[in-house]
């Protein structure tokens, strides 16, 4: 991708900074819209344009027709959103039907980050907690606005994203940074039980690669970017040498998830990037 008018919905957050980062570096003119709920300043990108607001009010503060929107700026955590359902539906719901409209009247291609959840548990997973039940809906309406409307669209599904901006403190922290601040102060490695549940950890380049290439070439819905290595919790925490301290059963929790990448090698993507490598690189910093 390239010389294209580029909108990152989320784009001061984890994965949406290093796509803004990779896209401007491809010479494409990027802005971000994010709400700032994880998304900060400090993942601000040089040449990247920043607008602050609601994905639901993408209208009012957008004024020109982007080629392509990457709609990442969504609540995304599974187990606090029991919690946050309210923040789910705000961010999740109202954000999808804003973000549609737009892209229809725009004319923009829309690639939505759907969620590998639904996938979990052979399909169970969708309904296993707020933020699950969500994403699999909102992808299913991406689907129907292209059927209607005859929106442009691809899905992508992530897997388990890790990185060198990855959250690590507070309550939407995730796995590996957890673990990295854990091991960084010779703490215990915690373990939600029962510690089997399987992941396909996916580091952040190689999400990227794959979301600007199915920008490029995607079309319809199961873009997973997701690695080919399957671990269980327990064995990744194994993998930072430090003690495991169990934690009690959460819900929503799912043990497994169907990796399905098929469509989005067959665009020429493949992960370059291992879990076993990254976490070595971290124990070799301390």
């Amino acid at each position: 991708m390239k010389g294209k008018c580029v909108l990152v919905t989320g784009g001061a957050g984890f994965i949406g900074s290093g796509l803004c980062k990779e896209l401007h570096a491809r010479d494409n003119t990027v802005y971000s819209l994010d709400n700032y709920f994880t998304g900060t300043e400090a993942n601000h990108v040089d040449g990247v344009n920043y607008l602050k607001g609601s994905t639901s009010e993408i209208e009012q503060l957008i004024n020109f027709s982007p080629d392509v929107v990457f709609h990442l700026g969504e609540y995304s955590r599974v187990e606090q959103s029991f919690e946050d359902i309210d923040l789910v539906w705000q961010f999740n719901r109202e954000g999808i039907i804003a973000v549609l409209d737009f892209c229809k009247s725009k004319r923009s291609k829309l690639v939505y980050a759907g969620s590998s959840t639904k996938f979990g548990d052979g399909g169970l997973g969708r309904t296993q907690s707020p933020y699950a039940f969500s994403k699999a809906t909102n992808s299913e309406l991406v689907m129907c606005y292209g059927d209607w409307f005859g929106l442009s669209y691809a899905i992508t599904y992530f897997y388990n994203v890790y990185g060198a901006k990855e959250i690590s403190k507070g309550r939407y922290a995730t796995l590996i940074g957890i673990f990295r601040e854990r091991m960084k102060k010779n703490l215990p490695m915690p373990v939600v039980l029962p510690g089997s549940q399987v992941r396909n950890f996916t580091h952040l380049d190689d999400i990227v690669d794959g979301l600007i290439l199915v920008g490029e070439k995607g079309n319809g819905d199961e873009y997973g970017i997701g690695s080919n290595e399957s671990f269980s919790v327990q064995e990744v925490a194994e993998m930072f040498g430090r003690e495991i301290e169990f934690l009690p059963e959460r819900p929503g929790n799912r043990l497994n998830a169907e990796v399905i990448t098929d469509k989005t090698i067959k665009l020429g993507w493949s992960p370059k990037r291992n879990l076993p490598d990254y976490i070595e690189g971290l124990k070799s910093q301390i």
